[in-house]
C-alpha cells in the first residue's frame, strides 16, 4: 500500500518542458516511504540563486533544495528545483531531461526522509537507492556514464 501524498506544485518558471503535477506525483509516490505532505517550486535562476544565498550561503543557483519542517507524522517540508539548471545538467551530462527530473525529485524526497551524502558510505547507499528507485520507474540509472 501506497503512502498518503498531498502534493502541492507551483510552477514559477518560464521553462517550457517541465514534468507535469502527475509525473511529479508519480515519483514522489515510489520513493516515500512514509505520509508526506510537499510544496514543490520550479524557479528560474534569480529565485533559485537568492534561495541558495539565503539558506546555504552559496551565491549560485543549485539543481535543487529540500528544506524539512517537520519530521513527525506527515512528514512535512519544501523542494524547490531551479529548472535551467536542470535543463543545462541534463544537456551536459546527456541525460533525458524527464529523466533528470525524475532523479532530482527522488533525490530530494530521500533527502526529506533523513537520508544524506556528506560522507562516502552515505553517498553510496544514497546513490545505490536513487539507482533502484530510477529503474523501477523505468529510467536510466543516473549514475552510470
Amino acid at each position: 500500500m501506497s503512502n498518503k501524498l498531498s502534493l502541492s506544485v507551483q510552477y514559477a518558471s518560464d521553462a517550457q518542458h517541465l514534468p507535469t503535477r502527475a509525473q511529479l506525483r508519480r515519483w514522489f509516490k515510489v520513493a516515500l516511504q512514509r505520509e508526506a505532505s510537499i510544496t514543490l517550486r520550479i524557479v528560474d535562476e534569480p529565485e533559485g540563486r537568492e534561495l541558495n544565498k539565503n539558506y546555504r550561503g552559496k551565491d549560485y543557483a543549485t539543481n535543487v533544495l529540500t528544506f524539512v519542517y517537520d519530521d513527525a507524522e506527515p512528514l512535512s517540508g519544501d523542494i524547490v528545483i531551479c529548472a535551467p539548471v536542470v535543463e543545462r545538467e541534463a544537456a551536459a551530462q546527456h541525460k533525458d531531461l524527464l529523466a533528470h527530473y525524475a532523479h532530482l525529485t527522488l533525490h530530494a524526497a530521500l533527502h526529506l526522509q533523513s537520508h544524506e551524502h556528506g560522507n562516502d558510505a552515505d553517498a553510496a547507499e544514497m546513490e545505490a537507492l536513487e539507482t533502484a528507485l530510477m529503474l523501477k520507474l523505468r529510467y536510466p540509472d543516473p549514475y552510470r556514464t
